[in-house]
C-alpha cells in the first residue's frame, strides 16, 4: 500500500499530464484557427483549379471542424476526464460490474468474468459521452457542408451495429488478456505479445471479409475499362490482385478513398463509390446535381491506384506491422513491471489491495505512458509523410505524375480540403504531405528527370 502522499503524486501527475498534453493539442489547433481565419487568397498553384467560392468553402469548414475539436477538447480531454479520474470512476464502474455479476449469479471472484462486465460497462459510457459529439458532427457540422449522407434510421442501425460487434471483440479480447496474466508467470509479457501479434493478423484478415460488410455495401467493380486496367497494373507489379470492390461509402459521407487488404497472396482493392466520377454511374440521370461531375476519371483513379501498390510495392505495409509488434513488445513489458504498483489503483479510486488487472493495463498504457506515446506518434506522423512521398514517387515513376497531381486537386476540391497549413499543426497533426507540398514534390521529380534527358 503506498502512502497518501505516493498515492496523490501518482493521481495529480498523471492529472497534469493528461491537461498539459491537450493543452499542446488546443495550441497547436488555434494556430490553425488561425490560418483560416486569415488566409484569404488561393494559393498560385492552384488558381486554375479552385475558384474563389470554392477557397472560402473550404475555409468555412475547415474552421469550423477546428473550433469544434478544440471545444471538444476543452470539455472532454481537459475537464470531463481528469474528474473521472479524480472521482475515482473506474472504481465505480468496477464496483457496478461486481453488482451485476452478483445479480446474474456468476462468480464473483473470477476475474475474468468481472472483467468482461466492466469493459462493458466503460464501453457504454464513453460511447454515450461521446455521442452528443458525433450527433453534431453528423447531422450539423458534416451536414451543413454537404459531406453527411446518412438518414437518421441509417445512423442508428449503424450505431447499434457497431456497438454489438465491438463490446462482443473487447469482451473477447479483455477475457483472453485476463487469463495469458493470470496464466503467464513472470514472463506473461511474452505470450501477451504473441497473442496481440496473431489476433492483430486475424483481424486484418477477417475484418474486411466478414465485418466491415455488416456497415457498407461491398459489390464488385463491374467489367469495364477501368477495370481492365487495374488489373493489368496489378499485374505489371505483380500485385497478387484476387478481388476488386467497390464500397458504397456515399451513403455515410461524400468523402473519398480507395485502400487494399489481405495478407501474402490474396489481395483485395477497394474503392469508394465517391472516389470514381459520377459514382461509377454510366447513367447519371438519377444522380444528385451536387454528385454531377464528381470523382476522379479512371486515368486518375488509376493514379491514385498507382500511389498505393506503391506502399505495398515498397513495404510500407510490413514496416508498419514490424514497429507496430515491436512497440506492442516494449508496451507489455512495461506493463509487466509497473502493473503491481499498488498506488496506480488507489489513486484512480480502487481499495488498498484491489489490483484489477485490466485497470492496471489501462493505466499503464493510457496515462504513465502518455509522454511516450506522445513522441511515437509524431515519429509515425514523420514516417507515414516520409511514405506517402516515397508512394507519390513511385506512382511518378509509373508516369503518373500528372494524373496523380490532377487527382490530388480534384479530391482536395471535393473533399473542401483547405490547402493552406500552419508548419506546426500540419507537422503534429499530418500523416500525410500537404496537397501543395505533394504538388511540388512531383513536380521537382518531372524537372529531375527532364534534366536527366
Amino acid at each position: 500500500m503506498g502512502s497518501l502522499n505516493e498515492v496523490e503524486l501518482v493521481l495529480f501527475s498523471i492529472i497534469t499530464l493528461i491537461i498539459l498534453e491537450n493543452l499542446f493539442e488546443v495550441y497547436i489547433a488555434l494556430r490553425q484557427v488561425k490560418v483560416f481565419k486569415t488566409a484569404n487568397k488561393v494559393p498560385e498553384e492552384l488558381k486554375d483549379h479552385m475558384s474563389d467560392e470554392t477557397f472560402h468553402k473550404a475555409r468555412k469548414y475547415g474552421l469550423d471542424r477546428e473550433q469544434f475539436g478544440i471545444c471538444k477538447c476543452l470539455l472532454m480531454d481537459i475537464c470531463v476526464i481528469p474528474l473521472e479520474l479524480y472521482f475515482g470512476l473506474m472504481a465505480y464502474m468496477w464496483q457496478a460490474a461486481l453488482y451485476w455479476v452478483k445479480y446474474f449469479k456468476l462468480n464473483a471472484d473470477n476475474e475474468i468474468i468481472v472483467s468482461c462486465f466492466f469493459v462493458v460497462l466503460i464501453s457504454l459510457h464513453g460511447y454515450l459521452k461521446d455521442l452528443p459529439f458525433k450527433l453534431y458532427a453528423t447531422f450539423v457540422l458534416e451536414q451543413k457542408h454537404g459531406f453527411n449522407k446518412q438518414t437518421v434510421r441509417f445512423f442508428i442501425w449503424d450505431q447499434v451495429k457497431g456497438l454489438l460487434v465491438g463490446n462482443i471483440l473487447t469482451i473477447l479480447v479483455s477475457a483472453a488478456v485476463v487469463f495469458i496474466v493470470q496464466w503467464g508467470g513472470e514472463h506473461f509479457f511474452i505470450y501477451l505479445w504473441v497473442f496481440a501479434g496473431v489476433l492483430s493478423l486475424i483481424l486484418l484478415t477477417i475484418y474486411p471479409i466478414f465485418i466491415a460488410p455488416l456497415f457498407d455495401k461491398y459489390t464488385p467493380l463491374e467489367e469495364g475499362e477501368l477495370r481492365t486496367s487495374i488489373e493489368k497494373l496489378a499485374a505489371s507489379l505483380k500485385f497478387p490482385l484476387t478481388k476488386l470492390y467497390v464500397v458504397e461509402g456515399s451513403k455515410r459521407s461524400s468523402h473519398s478513398n480507395a485502400y487494399f487488404y489481405g495478407l501474402w497472396n490474396s489481395k483485395r482493392i477497394v474503392l469508394f463509390d465517391t472516389l470514381l466520377l459520377n459514382k461509377g454511374k454510366k447513367d447519371i440521370t438519377d444522380l444528385k446535381d451536387e454528385d454531377k461531375g464528381k470523382g476522379c476519371t479512371n486515368e486518375e483513379v488509376l493514379a491514385v491506384l498507382g500511389h498505393e501498390l506503391g506502399h505495398w510495392k515498397l513495404g510500407h505495409v510490413t514496416k508498419n506491422i514490424v514497429i507496430m509488434q515491436i512497440n506492442l513488445l516494449l508496451i507489455f513489458f512495461t506493463f509487466n513491471y509497473l502493473f503491481k504498483y499498488a498506488p496506480f489503483y488507489e489513486a484512480v479510486g480502487f481499495a488498498p489491495g484491489v489490483k484489477p488487472i485490466l485497470v492496471g493495463l489501462f493505466v499503464v498504457l493510457s496515462y504513465v505512458m502518455a509522454p511516450y506515446n506522445a513522441i511515437l506518434g509524431y515519429a509515425m506522423t514523420i514516417l507515414s509523410r516520409r511514405f506517402e512521398y516515397q508512394a507519390d514517387e513511385f506512382a511518378q515513376k509509373l508516369g503518373f505524375s500528372q494524373k496523380l497531381s490532377q487527382a490530388l486537386i480534384k479530391l482536395n476540391l471535393d473533399n473542401l480540403g483547405f490547402p493552406i497549413h500552419d508548419w506546426l499543426y500540419s507537422s503534429w497533426s499530418h500523416s500525410h504531405p500537404t496537397l501543395l507540398q505533394r504538388m511540388h514534390r512531383l513536380q521537382e521529380l518531372d524537372e529531375a528527370d527532364k534534366k536527366k534527358k
